[in-house]
């Protein structure tokens, strides 16, 4: 009897001493964002953002390092240099995609950082942000459950195309064609009239009303009546169209459209992740427009979380900075808290405030909702 407490209190102290030491072994995870300079709002934002995720997976092991890029790819290594001289291994950050231009010459370091870019990365740079891979991938399952069968994706002649087009081969998504548009107003209506044969449409019109004039048909006033109040008149060779952009670039998309007489009324308007930008609610005559995106519900229940902490608003990146944390801790907790580059390699998925992320080869992917803008509201679709 005396053998057996003897044992255990032998296994106790090595028990309390194991913890002890663990407890002693920070969590170091670097974080590289703009602190000052034009950015520092967005990188102050981020930073507090993720002080909330860490009060949230309440770990006191939990370090996180802050250093400043001043967002300039040259300060973005130097302080990353100054990261690892500490034993950093994992970063988050950064911010834009130009600062990442370095960082292979830290081979040893993984970085997350917050671009949405998916080619021509360091490879030991993993995009976090809601890639064109991740949305693609929505719209072609929103597509098929509509079965829309005849899909033009316009896309805009911009650094952005490369994603795009490596995104719609990664996703075999089927397409009827793809459009490639200048994004100056001045040139990209006269594409688009070209491209939907507008003027071809127009000159349709014009040749019936002047036919039915010259004829002798039954109630050819009526008719031509009511073809003066149509724009065009001929077939459209696609049920649907993918707008690639964003802010005022969709919105001059959309109004190209219009004025070619391709209203979504007679197509199915899709476009890419809007952070439900409210200033398309009052866009009445795009709606209705559907797009693939971040879960609403959680977003808007963070954005309060956020303000109720800081008496601010949040940016955008700041949601996904929470979720990097999480995300982090979570591939970290499942390898015993022991680095290796392997846990961004192996088959792996963590739900985040986001959605869910997918992580293999170095390569991280959203499970997105599906949402539309009509009757001036947001409507989840899945």
């Amino acid at each position: 009897m005396k053998t057996l407490i003897k044992f255990f209190l032998i296994f106790a102290i090595i028990f309390i001493n194991h913890q002890n030491l663990r407890a002693s072994e920070f969590i170091k995870i670097g974080l590289i964002v703009p602190l000052s300079g034009e950015y520092e709002e967005i990188g102050n934002s981020i930073l507090k953002s993720i002080r909330l995720a860490i009060n949230k997976i309440d770990d006191e092991n939990i370090l996180v390092i802050p250093k400043d890029t001043k967002s300039n790819p040259i300060n973005a290594l130097k302080v990353s240099k100054e990261l690892y001289n500490q034993g950093v291994k994992i970063i988050i950050g950064p911010v834009f995609n130009e600062s990442v231009r370095y960082l292979d010459d830290l081979k040893d370091v993984t970085f997350i950082s917050f671009t949405n870019k998916i080619k021509n990365n360091p490879k030991n740079v993993i995009s976090a942000g809601v890639n064109a891979i991740s949305q693609i991938n929505t719209i072609k399952k929103f597509i098929l459950e509509k079965k829309l069968e005849n899909t033009v994706f316009f896309i805009p002649q911009t650094d952005y195309r490369n994603d795009l087009e490596f995104a719609i081969k990664q996703s075999n998504i089927k397409l009827k064609d793809k459009f490639l548009y200048n994004q100056d107003p001045t040139i990209l209506t006269e594409q688009i009239g070209k491209f939907t044969r507008y003027p071809q449409r127009k000159k349709n019109l014009e040749d019936e009303i002047k036919r039915l004039e010259n004829s002798s048909i039954v109630n050819k006033e009526k008719r031509i009546a009511n073809l003066k109040k149509r724009d065009t008149l001929g077939f459209i060779n696609f049920d649907s169209v993918i707008i690639g952009d964003f802010d005022e670039s969709l919105k001059s998309v959309t109004t190209s459209l219009l004025y070619s007489d391709i209203s979504s009324n007679r197509i199915t308007y899709i476009t890419l992740n809007q952070w439900f930008n409210k200033s398309l609610l009052n866009e009445s005559s795009l709606q209705p427009i559907y797009f693939p995106s971040i879960n609403k519900e959680n977003y808007e229940k963070f954005i309060i979380d956020y303000q109720t902490a800081y008496e601010k608003l949040p940016n955008q990146l700041s949601f996904l900075s929470y979720d990097l944390i999480g995300l982090v801790y979570y591939l970290l907790y499942q390898n015993n808290f022991e680095y290796s580059k392997e846990i961004f390699y192996k088959k792996n998925k963590f739900k985040g405030k986001i959605g869910i992320f997918e992580i293999e080869k170095n390569i991280i992917t959203h499970q997105l909702n599906f949402y539309s803008i009509e009757n001036n509201e947001f409507k989840k679709i899945f």
